[in-house]
């Protein structure tokens, strides 16, 4: 796949627990001239404040654009990077010295992209393997992004294929195959394990599984949920409107800073008019933030 980027535009992908922290994210930079991927965080601020460093002098200021590598379960990944980017945006500048801009793009996915992909995959399975169940698998994060991994499973199997759906947040090896064993005191003779993030390869948190082994016998791993054309078309896509909207003005940081609002324990708003200090669901002076275009297939 020829990459449809201007030159010049450097692309950095932020991995979340979604892509075990940008591991899984490695067959991009075969595709993807310069890009570079990195856990957000200090790392990333290390890896920007470098990529700007090496552009102080002027000479290139060709745009950065950091692309947030999420399906919508992980709105505090989109948060902390625009934090690290508002920080580094507002640092001092040397004396006739200048800084490549910073974009921030939106997420790769929502919520409603990875419900639909594996809705897909339920169906795939269906038609190949009409008595298997489906196990829609994650690495396990925190209480609510492993809770919306549960509601996407939900509408999966309310709104899927008629096969077994069941859903597993693992901590490892051991956590995947109880989750097997469980399926099979439910009737399922074979599952099949479908990851709800950009793994390509049959491991929990970089453990190899032995599918068709062991305990693992009647299991199997359905692959990549979105095949590397897919994923590398999404993110041209992404950086594509991320520097259409650096063009116009938008750095794209300030909707990022509200990415995670309301994601965690529900608060009141009483408080807010009580105290007198009213409640923002918007950034000041910002642009509102878009639901990312959809994913295709082809």
């Amino acid at each position: 796949m020829t990459w449809p980027i201007e030159p010049g535009a450097t692309v950095v992908l932020v991995g979340g627990h979604e892509s075990d922290n940008g591991v899984d994210l490695s067959f991009i930079t075969a595709s993807v001239p310069g890009a570079l991927i990195t856990p957000a965080g200090r790392p990333l601020h290390n890896v920007l404040t470098r990529l700007r460093g090496d552009r102080a002098d002027g000479a290139d200021l060709a745009p950065v654009v950091v692309l947030p590598m999420t399906f919508g379960r992980n709105p505090t990944l989109v948060a902390d990077t625009a934090k690290t980017l508002r920080w580094l945006e507002a640092g001092a500048v040397p004396h006739g010295a200048a800084r490549a801009p910073l974009a921030l793009a939106d997420e790769f996915g929502t919520r409603d992209h990875l419900t639909a992909w594996l809705r897909t995959a339920a169906v795939e399975v269906r038609r190949l393997a009409p008595e298997a169940a489906v196990l829609i698998v994650a690495d396990a994060a925190n209480p609510f992004d492993d809770a919306e991994l549960y509601r996407i499973a939900h509408l999966v199997r309310t709104h899927g294929a008629g096969n077994l759906v069941e859903v597993a947040a693992v901590t490892d090896a051991d956590a995947l195959l109880a989750a097997v064993r469980r399926l099979g005191l439910l009737g399922s003779t074979e599952t099949v394990v479908v990851p709800a993030g950009f793994r390509r390869v049959a491991t929990v948190h970089g453990e190899a599984v032995p599918f068709g082994e062991g305990g693992f016998a009647e299991a199997r791993f359905y692959g990549a949920l979105l095949s590397e054309q897919a994923v590398l078309r999404v993110i041209g896509e992404r950086v594509r409107d991320a520097l259409h909207n650096l063009s116009h003005g938008s750095t794209g940081i300030d909707a990022g800073l509200q990415a995670d609002h309301g994601h965690g324990y529900a608060h009141s708003h009483a408080f807010d008019a009580d105290s007198g200090h009213p409640h923002n669901h918007g950034a000041a002076n910002s642009h509102p933030h878009h639901h990312p275009a959809p994913i295709r297939s082809s």
